[in-house]
């Protein structure tokens, strides 16, 4: 049924925008070099913006639900943790110094050292626990927001307004679909070779452990996986919330905790948000276009606190 959605919301995105272009002018553009203008629009501008929103949207909830499993919390999403923060302000500082090609490892490298300083700080002399492992987070990603800050304070005034667009959640300018569509397959991949693990890890760690479970090992390997797809979120689209938080949690609620079928269901639910929301935000005030990210707030905030009163009743 998902994959029916998102090939649904692909449909959408195609179709839709200030120039009306049917279903035979879009599959025309997609199998064949020649066509119109419509088939031009639909292959330099749509399709390149869809297969990003998609991406980016799929990658955010693979990363919100290896992090979940991590912390076997709910609550628990990139943003909390301030891995998008941190993947944020390495993206704006090479953006900051001239070096546009570096802005995906920077980003990477922001997002890893996020991971290291809130799992450092939140050890202390004794093990892991999630809550502080969740306040350590949002003490984290305040520091970050407070680098951001001044990282907009001292930029030229002509790249504020585009930090600014990119920090909320912006796709109008996104050249990277195609990598970033290759980079969720293979997070994917590589995430399915520890689903089983990861359903165990909910389980507890002795649990996991006395099944078999490597449990340092798997740990390591999913945050480091989660840190990789929140940078190249957030290196394609800036920072787009709600949609590593509210999608794992509302796919748990209808096909329950295995990881086997949660990652690929999430997958294709945070891609097929993502795709219909970027699609309003071109077409609802066009010629002009709202960030994204806007959407998914507005949409992300009632949507959560129906589900967070669902799961108290």
């Amino acid at each position: 049924m998902l994959a029916l959605v998102a090939l649904a919301a692909f449909a959408l995105a195609l179709t839709a925008g200030s120039v009306d272009v049917d279903l035979a002018t879009v599959v025309r553009a997609l199998f064949s070099a020649d066509g119109d203008a419509g088939s031009a629009v639909v292959r330099e501008l749509r399709l390149p913006r869809a297969l990003a929103a998609f991406a980016v949207g799929a990658l955010l909830a693979l990363a919100g639900t290896m992090m979940q499993v991590l912390l076997r919390n709910p609550l628990a999403d990139p943003y909390v943790l301030g891995l998008s923060g941190g993947a944020a302000c390495g993206a704006l500082a090479a953006l900051l110094a001239g070096t546009a090609a570096l802005v995906t490892p920077a980003a990477f490298a922001g997002a890893l050292i996020s991971t290291a300083l809130v799992f450092g700080l939140a050890r202390g002399d004794g093990a892991w626990v999630p809550t502080r492992l969740l306040l350590t987070g949002v003490v984290i990603a305040a520091g970050w927001g407070a680098l951001i800050v001044l990282i907009l304070a001292i930029a030229p005034e002509a790249q504020v307004r585009g930090m600014l667009f990119w920090l909320i959640g912006d796709l109008s300018g996104t050249t990277h679909g195609g990598l970033a569509l290759l980079a969720l397959i293979a997070s994917l991949a590589l995430a399915m070779c520890f689903a089983r693990d990861a359903t165990l890890l909910t389980r507890g760690d002795t649990t996991a452990a006395s099944l078999g479970v490597p449990v340092r090992g798997v740990t390591l390997a999913l945050h480091g996986l989660a840190a990789f797809t929140t940078a190249v979120a957030v290196t394609v689209a800036g920072s787009v919330g709600f949609v590593g938080l509210v999608i794992p949690h509302a796919v748990r609620l209808v096909i329950g905790n295995d990881q086997r079928w949660l990652m690929p269901a999430a997958v294709l639910a945070g891609g097929a948000l993502l795709t219909i929301a970027d699609t309003i935000a071109r077409t609802i005030v066009a010629p002009a276009q709202l960030p994204v990210g806007v959407l998914t707030a507005l949409v992300g905030v009632p949507l959560f606190l129906w589900l967070l009163r669902r799961s108290v009743r």
